[in-house]
């Protein structure tokens, strides 16, 4: 793939998410608490996560040693904070779900779409296509002002949002079936904390990379996550009422 082509892909990408975005303000994406039968068969949650999540870890990691760059830095500390991220989404995320809720089959395959190609995108931006010269300071690029306020973004969101999983799956008691409105950390805040901590940290990788790759990827985590988001807080005020309170959607004091 030449440079172009990669501004070509990047451009795709990006309108791609803007329709998904429009879209997803009209058809609730049919996982979590808004699966139904119409979305077609389905199959355990914790395989389909795993599915769903594991091809861009291993994208990565081969279009990494594939690249030559090696364990230069800072190329390859993007790479493991990237990995890290995903290591814990596809193989720790999906065994710590509990109760035996499904994923639909047509949803898990959509995932596992945007993941290989969110790979490629991140592994070009970073490794293939980075502007001449971005990296070339070594460790001396992680002092610098933009890297230090990434850092902390990246892992500032990577902790709201492994807290706020936390407090979704102790909501219920074992064998316990009702809905509840969560209300610990930043849910006091948002009806959709955990999105807001993924959107925050993805915003700080971005930060830090400087990369377009990786701001395209903010863009599709806004995409998705904001109308989700919102489908969330509609269905939460149903059900509870005014026990939401001021909540706004999924940016404190904002939506």
């Amino acid at each position: 793939m030449s440079q172009a082509a990669f501004q070509l892909f990047l451009y795709i990408m990006s309108a791609i998410a803007l329709v998904v975005f429009v879209a997803l303000y009209f058809v609730r994406a049919g996982y979590g608490m808004f699966r139904t039968a119409s979305w077609g068969v389905s199959i355990n949650n914790k395989s389909a996560w795993v599915l769903m999540e594991a091809p861009v870890f291993f994208v990565m990691f081969w279009l990494w040693g594939r690249s030559g760059v090696g364990f230069s830095i800072p190329a390859y500390l993007f790479l493991m904070l990237f990995q890290l991220h995903y290591l814990q989404r596809a193989f720790v995320f999906p065994f710590l779900l509990k109760g035996k809720g499904r994923m639909p089959v047509a949803i898990m395959l959509m995932g596992i779409v945007f993941n290989v190609l969110n790979g490629m995108m991140q592994a070009g931006g970073l490794f293939y296509f980075a502007p001449e010269g971005a990296y070339a300071d070594g460790w001396a690029y992680l002092l610098r002002p933009h890297a230090l306020a990434g850092i902390v973004l990246f892992f500032l969101g990577m902790g709201i949002n492994l807290h706020s999983d936390y407090v979704i799956r102790h909501l219920r008691q074992p064998g316990d079936t009702k809905h509840y409105l969560p209300g610990k950390g930043l849910y006091r805040y948002v009806t959709s904390a955990n999105y807001f901590g993924e959107l925050v940290e993805w915003t700080g990788f971005a930060i830090l990379t400087a990369s377009p790759a990786a701001w395209v990827f903010v863009w599709w985590t806004f995409a998705n996550l904001v109308p989700r988001a919102d489908a969330i807080h509609c269905r939460y005020r149903e059900e509870f009422g005014e026990a939401v309170g001021r909540r706004k959607r999924i940016i404190p004091f904002i939506y």
